[in-house]
């Protein structure tokens, strides 16, 4: 038992050493992003921009959901003209980071591990060393830095596609009914540049999460088209999980 326990503690080690030396190199190699434009564009456009019409369709309905749920619930007490600032600090806070991280991660984060999981059991890692390329510098930092610059992006976009969507179901549902005006107002007084502020702090840290683990799976994969699969889901599931680690943390230090 206790050489079991100690297994898993040393590979545990292991792999946190490992991220910390490639998470430094990538740092280091943050330097030669100006030659690396088109490969930084290319990884931006595949995070940020196809993945804009599936966060559209999720932020539109999460929003449209969170309205009818507190709309119908706060009508009955008259509160309904709140609903505005309770959509609004759901996106902007939680749901807005965190969902649209989660889209990320398993939209264009599986694919990142997916690709490299690929070339390395096709040994095209092997074959860019023997070029003199280092990987790190030519696979793994135009990827984090694409992500941290598309997920805040992303999330920016969705908490208004959501707030939309709170303010469409608001006006329209009969057992609600808000104006436009009214649950404009309620936004903006509810909503402070400081929680706008949090929220982009939260969506930065998560896009640098999901780079970082989905290219380190990627990074490690072994054993053929099956290893390739287990990767994959590997890496969207250790996503999942520090996301919501990383969001217990930030809310606490950001609150």
């Amino acid at each position: 038992m206790f050489e079991r326990i100690g297994k898993k503690i040393l590979n545990f080690c292991e792999i946190v050493g490992d991220q910390l030396i490639m998470l430094s190199q990538t740092l280091y190699f943050f330097r030669e992003a100006p030659r690396n434009l088109q490969s930084i564009f290319t990884q931006m456009a595949i995070i940020g921009y196809e993945t804009v019409p599936v966060a559209s369709v999720m932020a539109f309905f999460v929003g449209m959901v969170l309205a009818l749920q507190t709309g119908v619930e706060l009508n009955k007490y008259g509160g309904q003209n709140i609903i505005g600032a309770i959509v609004g600090h759901s996106m902007v806070r939680e749901l807005g980071p965190v969902m649209t991280s989660f889209l990320v991660a398993g939209r264009a984060g599986s694919a990142m591990a997916a690709e490299l999981g690929v070339m390395r059991v096709y040994e095209e890692i092997d074959a860019l060393k023997t070029l003199d390329i280092n990987p790190v510098r030519y696979l793994v930092m135009p990827r984090l830095i694409a992500s941290l610059i598309c997920v805040p992006a992303l999330v920016i976009y969705s908490d208004a596609i959501g707030i939309i969507g709170g303010a469409i179901i608001s006006n329209l549902h009969p057992k609600i009914f808000v104006s436009y005006t009214t649950y404009y107002d309620s936004v903006t007084d509810a909503l402070k540049l400081r929680e706008v502020g949090n929220g982009l702090i939260k969506s930065v840290a998560f896009g640098g999460i999901i780079a970082q683990i989905c290219c380190y799976v990627g990074f490690k994969t072994s054993g053929g088209a099956r290893g390739i699969g287990l990767s994959t889901t590997r890496s969207v599931v250790w996503s999942f999980m520090l996301i919501l680690v990383a969001d217990y943390l930030l809310t606490r230090i950001l609150m």
